[in-house]
Parts: structure tokens; C-alpha cells; sequence
């Protein structure tokens, strides 16, 4: 039996240019990756078996080419009902080249959904979201123009260097740093300037997501503002973010915003350490530095929808990685056979993000309450 019998097995099958695939994450006990129609917004998952034919999709093999490979792979061969029913699939979602364009999607939910874009919410007075540019990606596209030098090695390891250096000199004054912010509670002007400043920071971060998505040939979908009145935040969505290149460039993305927060510190650090200031001016420098480390360090705790979540399911290979998570050690403390049952990777890589957490979230608890202590007894 040939891979593909028929006519069917010349057939060269190609992906529109706008299909997206990503690597394999885990899911639950499962691997999957993910598909995305980049042109619809429409994803799903599939499983490796097929996204190993999926992926071979590009105009050049045939099916009897790709078959022969599948064989090879995994010991199996498949004849014109299998592809058929794969080519019919992929052609209704219009993923394949001369396929016509997918119908609106309906608005019950499709079968095995995939993280996608949430769509857009009821605006209203006291929560929604409003759009600031048009053209999101190519206002992004020029910040990249702009600021993408920035991204060089030969620039960011310096940032990063007196970023460290200057971590390490708050963590060296934290207790002076602590008065500093219970003294700004008493000077409103300053009070406000250093809250408009971290608001500013809350900005730049989201801007620098789009920056380094855009570096790394992402596509960013939305700038704008979202409020949850008394909270009104910018935010920037990147499209693609899980369908970009490398899993390094993935977490390069994710680590932008926290690490432009810290970047954003760095001359108001120098301004604390070296200038002539006055009493103030010098106490509200002090207290930006660590309202604003705390803020950049808060954005890396492994929780969602943080980024040091997002960083934590690339590092894990996982999608959904705090439900896996809790959903397999929920079996394994029951010693339930189903948890033996998941790949090697995800019975090591769900404990260790527990793990993890829990060391996180405790050191975050021990530093708030030494600082609180340390205040009490000032």
C-alpha cells in the first residue's frame, strides 16, 4: 500500500503564508501544538502526529513525500480516507493555498480551542479599553526603527550590567529606601510626580513587549488604554507571541517589560547618588527606586497572567502550565495512577513550577514583612 494511493498522492499541499505553528507545549498529560490562522485570528491545537504532516505542508513534497516521512516516523501508513479527511479540515479553516476563505467563525466555542485574543469587551464607565493608534504594528514598527539599537548586544549587556549594580544598591539601602517611601506619604506634590512616573514606567513596559515581539518578527495587534476605575493602565497585545521564532526569543519578549522598568530607573538612580538635591527631592528619588523595583520584580512572579508566568510556560514547554499543573500533582498526592501515565518532561517540569512558586511567593512574603518590621521598629 503506497502512502498515498491515487491521484491523490501527487498532490502538493501548501500552507497560506499566514498559518502560524508552534512548537510542542505540554497540555495536561498530552503534547499538542498550536495552529493559528494570523489573517482570522482563529487557533486550535493539534496533536504531534499532525502537526508532523501539517508542518511538511509547503507546496514542494507530496503527499506521497510526506506519507513516506510519517512512515518513517511512526511505523504507519496512510491512505486517501486519512487525507482527505486532513485536507478537508485544513481547506474548511482555509489554512490551505486555493482554499477559500473560512467562514466567520460561529459563536459557540470550536472544538479544542487555543489560546487566542479575547474578544473585545463591553466598554463601559468603570472597566473597558480604547485603541490609541490605528495602526498598532506600524507605530510599533517605527518605535523599532528608533529604539531597536537598543537591543544589541553590545548596548543591552551594559544596560543589564548597571541594572544589576544598581539592584544590588537597593538591596544595600533597602532600609534607608523603606523610610523614603513612608516619608513621600507626607508630601502630595511629590507623592503624585513619583506616581505619574511609575505610571509612565507601566507604559514604557508595555511598549517595550511590542519593541522586542517586533525585533524578533512578531506582529502587535493593539496599543491602547484598559481601565478598572480607580486603575488605568496602557496595554500593548502581541499577537503572535507563542508562534515566534525561538523559545529564546519568546522569553526575550515576555522579560521586555520588567526589564525596561529597571532600565527606566537608571538615571533617577544616578540623579539619587550623585546630585546635589535637596532633602525632598533626594527622599522621593529614593523612594521611585524601590516602589519601582518592586514593581518591575512583581511583573516576574510565575502567576497569570504576570510575565514571569508567560517566561515560566516557555521555560516548562507548556501551555496552561498553573492548570497542568495543579491538575497533576492533584493526582499524584492522591497517588492516582493517571499521573504516572504523563510524559517524563511533565512529571518534572509541573513540580519544579510549583516549586518554584511557592519559593517565590514566600521570599516575596519574608521581604514584605522584614519591611514592614523594619518600619514599626524605625
Amino acid at each position: 500500500m503506497s502512502a498515498a494511493p491515487g491521484a491523490l498522492a501527487a498532490y502538493r499541499p501548501a500552507l497560506r503564508p499566514r498559518v502560524l505553528l508552534s512548537d510542542p507545549l505540554l497540555d495536561g498529560a498530552a503534547t499538542v501544538h498550536l495552529i493559528k490562522d494570523a489573517g482570522t485570528g482563529n487557533s486550535f491545537k493539534v496533536g504531534p502526529k499532525e502537526h508532523f504532516l501539517i508542518a511538511r505542508m509547503d507546496g514542494e513534497r507530496s503527499l506521497a513525500e510526506i506519507g513516506e516521512a510519517y512512515a518513517g516516523e511512526y511505523g504507519r501508513r496512510l491512505g486517501d480516507a486519512h487525507w482527505q479527511r486532513l485536507l478537508a479540515l485544513l481547506g474548511a479553516k482555509g489554512l490551505l493555498a486555493g482554499a477559500p476563505e473560512p467562514k466567520p467563525a460561529p459563536t459557540s466555542a470550536p472544538p479544542k480551542p487555543a489560546p487566542s485574543s479575547a474578544p473585545p469587551e463591553k466598554r463601559t464607565l468603570l472597566r473597558g479599553s480604547l485603541p490609541l493608534v490605528a495602526d498598532a504594528d506600524a507605530t510599533t514598527a517605527r518605535l523599532h526603527r528608533v529604539f531597536g539599537f537598543l537591543l544589541a548586544p553590545a548596548v543591552m549587556v551594559p544596560l543589564l550590567a548597571l541594572v544589576l549594580a544598581m539592584e544590588a544598591v537597593v538591596v544595600a539601602r533597602s532600609g534607608e529606601l523603606l523610610l523614603a517611601v513612608r516619608g513621600l506619604m507626607t508630601h502630595p506634590v511629590l507623592l503624585t510626580g513619583t506616581a505619574v512616573l511609575l505610571w509612565v514606567s507601566t507604559a514604557l513596559h508595555e511598549l517595550a513587549h511590542g519593541v522586542v515581539a517586533r525585533h524578533h518578527g512578531g506582529r502587535v495587534a493593539e496599543i491602547g488604554l484598559r481601565w478598572r476605575l480607580p486603575a488605568v493602565i496602557m496595554y500593548c497585545t502581541v499577537d503572535d507571541y507563542l508562534y515566534l521564532g525561538t523559545r529564546r526569543h519568546r522569553i526575550a519578549t515576555a522579560a521586555a517589560g520588567a526589564v525596561m522598568n529597571l532600565v527606566f530607573l537608571l538615571p533617577f538612580c544616578a540623579l539619587w547618588l550623585f546630585a546635589p538635591l535637596d532633602d525632598a527631592t533626594h527622599e522621593a528619588f529614593a523612594a521611585l527606586l524601590l516602589l519601582g523595583s518592586v514593581q518591575a520584580f512583581t511583573m516576574l512572579v510565575p502567576l497569570p497572567p504576570l510575565d514571569g508566568y508567560k517566561i515560566a510556560c516557555q521555560l516548562a514547554g507548556a501551555t496552561g502550565l498553573a492548570a497542568s499543573a495543579g491538575g497533576y500533582l492533584r493526582l499524584a498526592l492522591r497517588r492516582s495512577p493517571e499521573a504516572a501515565a504523563y510524559p517524563r518532561r511533565a512529571r518534572i517540569a509541573y513540580p519544579l513550577y510549583a516549586v518554584a512558586t511557592v519559593l517565590v511567593l514566600a521570599a516575596a512574603v519574608a521581604a514584605a514583612v522584614a519591611g514592614v518590621h523594619h518600619l514599626l521598629t524605625a
